[in-house]
């Protein structure tokens, strides 16, 4: 079985974190079951780690809110045009902050995969929007956007 981080964070996501993204101390026990499921150590592993760093990053806050963005090369790299442009669409929807967008390119960053796919993509933005408890609705959207219960891009 050859899965890399999403697939275990989705796993997460869909079966623990749709209440609160920290996991508690029986997530030994939830490690136990990832690996019983056929997930591999070394991803399961990641995808702690992910999480836990994702819940530090949920304290930033904004010291200047109108800043422009230009993505480095590594970004581009990684997040191809068509990522990049439904960043773009989620802050200018009012679904991303700035700050959260930052956290979702932090966090997209950290992954190892060379390329990051629109959906791979879209259940980080759902992740780092359940890390902020401000923000019902922008998650209710993204929910949406991630479920294909609405378009993401309205032409």
């Amino acid at each position: 079985m050859k899965e890399n981080i999403f697939d275990v964070l989705i796993y997460l996501f869909e079966n623990y974190l749709d209440d609160a993204i920290e996991l508690h101390p029986d997530s030994d026990d939830i490690k136990t079951e990832l690996l019983q499921a056929g997930f591999e150590a070394t991803e399961v592993r990641n995808a702690f780690d992910w999480l836990e760093t994702l819940t530090e990053k949920s304290s930033i806050k904004p010291s200047i809110s109108s800043a422009f963005r230009i993505f480095c090369p590594q970004e581009e790299i990684k997040l191809d045009l068509e990522c990049r442009s439904l960043l773009l669409f989620l802050e200018h929807s009012n679904i991303l902050t700035p700050t959260t967008r930052e956290i979702v390119i932090d966090r997209i960053m950290a992954v190892d995969n060379e390329t990051i796919s629109l959906d791979e993509l879209k259940w980080t933005v759902l992740m780092v929007l359940l890390s902020q408890s401000d923000d019902d609705l922008a998650y209710s959207r993204m929910e949406d956007i991630v479920y294909d219960l609405t378009p993401a891009l309205l032409h």
